[in-house]
């Protein structure tokens, strides 16, 4: 037996471990050239310009928050992720840095979510009154560092729960709101998102994708796994083309997702996997009460200008939901506007529309004369 062991531990296990090691030499040699290089490509060196990595204290929580534009005396906008729990920051300056020349931009990792993920920040502490709040501080802070009276605030999918409380609160700091893959009801959404799935699995004869599906039942999930549940429907959806139009392989999709933060010069390996951790948590934490909401019935007027933007074939926040909302809400302007090759993302599956959207349209129209 001591034998045999030595053979295993020999020609086995240590050519395992010299073979992971030189893997993950390699992989970080690489990975600091790449950021390196990355880094330097989106360098910004104007003269007004401005491009920071920092940590800011929101609510007595240390978070992080990249700024960058071209002009430091541009309008700022912030930008707030979606998930919960999953940050954005790489996909916003790699596909809208567009945005960059007009804005000064502010990508917010969230609390709890990528570099600003902390195993002492608790369930507790992440609600959707404590996100508001967060967005309230932030955006002081901001209006007092660029000595701006108002900025601008984007949100994208959960963003937009947090985005749509904020702005009908504080309608004085904001030059408007432009919601992203907008959120309405996420109960009512789910329940219409899973019922497209299903009939979309029965109408292309995808037996397994219905026999799933059936399997799961009928949303809400609250049972205790929810999560297992919710990740079959959503791969369902993305081969459908609910998620993203135009990449409907889920590993594929997931993969481009972990690689853009892999390669990103703003996260290091652990940020990454922390990236991970965050979601977890912050879906574990608000799961229950992401089914409370519905801003037709609790927010039917905004005093800001809204714009939502939408993918014609959201089924994540379903566009149908979207539609109703729209045709209720008072706003001292409102405008809905699709993307007609798009689904939840339509900022990164049409990144030249969403940013001739946001500089040639949104920007001139409610800016101060």
């Amino acid at each position: 037996m001591k034998k045999a062991l030595s053979i295993l531990a020999r020609f086995v296990v240590v050519p395992a471990v010299v073979l992971l090691i030189t893997t993950l030499l390699v992989f970080s040699i690489y990975r600091g050239y790449h950021r390196y290089q990355t880094g330097q490509a989106f360098r910004i060196d104007t003269p007004e310009g401005i491009e920071t990595l920092e940590q800011v204290t929101l609510g007595g929580v240390e978070q992080w928050i990249s700024i960058r534009g071209q002009d430091r005396n541009n309008s700022v906008l912030l930008f707030l992720h979606g998930g919960p729990g999953s940050p954005e920051m790489p996909a916003v300056r790699h596909y809208n840095s567009g945005l960059e020349e007009y804005f000064v931009v502010v990508n917010w990792d969230q609390r709890g979510a990528g570099k600003s993920y902390n195993p002492d920040v608790f369930k507790e502490n992440l609600t959707v009154e404590q996100f508001v709040s967060d967005t309230h501080e932030l955006t002081q802070l901001l209006r007092g560092r660029f000595e701006e009276e108002k900025i601008y605030l984007v949100g994208h999918s959960w963003g937009t729960i947090i985005g749509t409380r904020a702005a009908q609160r504080y309608p004085e700091l904001y030059y408007a709101y432009a919601g992203i893959g907008q959120a309405v009801s996420f109960k009512e959404g789910e329940k219409i998102s899973y019922q497209y799935t299903l009939n979309e699995a029965h109408r292309l004869g995808e037996e397994e994708a219905v026999r799933q599906l059936e399997e799961i039942g009928t949303p809400p999930y609250m049972q205790e796994d929810y999560l297992e549940r919710i990740q079959v429907q959503r791969y369902w959806l993305q081969k459908f083309g609910g998620v993203d139009y135009g990449e409907r392989n889920p590993t594929r999709a997931q993969l481009g997702i972990l690689w853009n933060f892999l390669k990103a010069p703003e996260y290091s390996f652990w940020d990454t996997i922390n990236m991970v951790r965050g979601n977890l948590l912050s879906n574990s934490a608000l799961w229950e009460e992401l089914h409370d909401f519905n801003f037709i019935k609790e927010i039917p007027r905004l005093e800001v200008p809204v714009y939502f933007l939408m993918g014609r074939h959201d089924y994540v926040t379903v566009y149908e939901l979207v539609e109703q909302y729209y045709d209720i809400l008072e706003a001292p302007h409102k405008e809905l506007i699709w993307f007609e090759n798009s689904a939840h993302s339509p900022n990164y599956e049409e990144p030249e529309k969403f940013v001739e959207v946001m500089t040639e349209h949104i920007l001139p129209n409610t800016q101060p004369k």
